[in-house]
């Protein structure tokens, strides 16, 4: 039900299908924004937006009921590793995973109990991955100044950073990088921007929105914690313009901060990728070799900023964030503030369980998001949304050959072309997938949603790099 039988094998499908339509219309439609702002990148699409379903919901705090199961591989890079074992007593707080190397991050517990197991657990994708299970004891019992305020202004750059990596932060928009490496790049003094990603342009989820509306402080707070590592950066909260009141509030909130201000994006599909983030924002480009630091900027998503905020100022390592259950199957959508941990299972019942039952859940958006074939999963740093769908357009347009109409390459904001790009990863010639550009694609799904005869094309996208980036770490 959650997964596409490719070659005979079921298999977890990568969900950017191109086809995300309104209930009850045939035509694919963004509701766009006031149009005032010029500001965007080449290319893009403009799905379904969805959001109306839960924007206007406030976050609604759900507390865990059965055990928690942390991954340990909840981040890019090496999985941590457990500093915990069967049988021992967890506070909230605690740091039960450490991190596995540079490029690694720690994995604190979200509540207290007991340790019942350290063994392999699945993942959404499909993977067995080493978890700690912990039995919560509903003490919620933390560890000690968990909470307590802390004055960043007299801490130094270096014990913000550690404070950072001690907490556990990662790119909470999906990418999942090391927060406390991102803010330690090799030349500080060349950081003149830090962008804050507010523009959440995957259709249907409205979890950083609704941050944006009910805690602009800790956003700017969390911003301000940033600045002080980079002295020449300018902050930019960067909002698409079809989130009018949220631009309002940050507007409000950012008075009288002289090195941040609020930019306002046009309404794009990938509006939100950090690469097209940085184009639209600062004009400047970066490739799949570069990483933002050597456009002089820093980007991290509004969670990210406000994890900063409450590991620093409030010393709370990231041990919970905000998702959005939403879908025309859900009996109600829902914004909701989770311990990380909780399964996705569990977290059904908060969307009042399903109207009707689902041709399809997806672990995050539409466009990148991922199909689920199984619910009794864990919630990660990573986890955005949990959507369910009555209908599966993917499974139900089967795809037919090429008619090269070039919509994929208009559309592509990569500047590449999707169309040779797919022949020759069906080849398997991957040295002309790699000479085409392809390890520059996004795998933002803006080609699949363009093409009529409805070709799997970021799928394929996604299998060649993978496999073109495994054969380079060989070499």
């Amino acid at each position: 039900m959650y997964a596409r039988c490719i070659n005979g094998l079921l298999v977890p499908v990568f969900s950017g299908c191109g086809i995300i339509k309104s209930p009850g219309t045939t035509k694919n439609k963004l509701e766009r924004g006031n149009g005032m702002s010029e500001a965007t990148f080449r290319g893009g699409v403009h799905p379904y937006e969805g959001k109306e379903l839960s924007k206007d919901l406030p976050i609604k705090t759900v507390l865990p009921k059965g055990e928690l199961v942390f991954s340990m591989a909840q981040h890019i890079g090496a999985p941590a590793k457990p500093v915990v074992q069967k049988g021992d007593k967890v506070l909230v707080g605690q740091k039960i995973g450490e991190a596995g190397g540079f490029i690694s991050a720690n994995i604190c517990s979200s509540v207290s109990g007991t340790v019942k197991a350290v063994e392999p657990r699945m993942m959404l994708n499909g993977s067995s991955v080493t978890c700690v299970v912990i039995e919560n004891d509903g003490e919620y019992t933390g560890i000690k100044g968990l909470g307590e305020n802390r004055d960043y202004t007299r801490l130094s750059n270096d014990e913000i950073r550690a404070i950072v990596k001690e907490a556990g932060i990662v790119g909470m928009g999906g990418a999942g990088f090391p927060t406390n490496v991102k803010l330690t790049p090799k030349e500080p003094d060349k950081i003149d921007y830090i962008l804050v990603n507010g523009a959440e342009c995957e259709p249907y989820l409205t979890s950083d929105y609704r941050q944006m509306l009910e805690c602009p402080e800790e956003i700017v707070g969390g911003l301000k914690v940033m600045l002080k590592l980079f002295d020449k950066a300018k902050g930019l909260i960067c909002i698409e313009d079809n989130k009018p009141d949220a631009i309002a509030k940050m507007k409000e909130a950012v008075n009288g901060e002289s090195r941040i201000e609020v930019k306002e994006l046009k309404t794009k599909y990938p509006q939100g990728g950090e690469r097209t983030l940085i184009s639209a924002a600062t004009g400047r480009k970066i490739y799949s070799a570069k990483l933002p630091a050597d456009a002089g900027c820093i980007v991290d998503n509004i969670a990210t900023v406000i994890a900063i905020y409450r590991a620093v100022c409030k010393q709370t390592p990231l041990i919970t964030r905000v998702m959005t259950l939403t879908g025309d199957a859900f009996s109600q959508p829902v914004n909701v503030n989770v311990r990380l941990g909780i399964s996705h299972a569990e977290l059904v019942e908060e969307g009042g369980g399903f109207a009707t039952e689902p041709a399809k859940i997806i672990s995050g958006g539409p466009m990148m998001g991922f199909a689920m074939f199984d619910l009794n999963v864990p919630v990660t740093k990573t986890s955005s949304s949990l959507l369910a769908l009555t209908k599966d357009e993917v499974a139900e347009n089967e795809p037919s050959p090429c008619i090269r109409c070039g919509r994929c390459v208009s559309a592509c904001p990569g500047n590449l072309v999707p169309q040779k790009m797919a022949q020759a990863a069906m080849n398997n010639d991957y040295d002309t997938f790699v000479k085409l550009n392809g390890m520059e694609c996004y795998e933002c799904g803006s080609c699949t949603f363009v093409c009529p005869a409805k070709r799997p094309l970021t799928q394929t996208f996604k299998q060649a790099r993978q496999y073109v980036a495994a054969q380079r770490r060989k070499s």
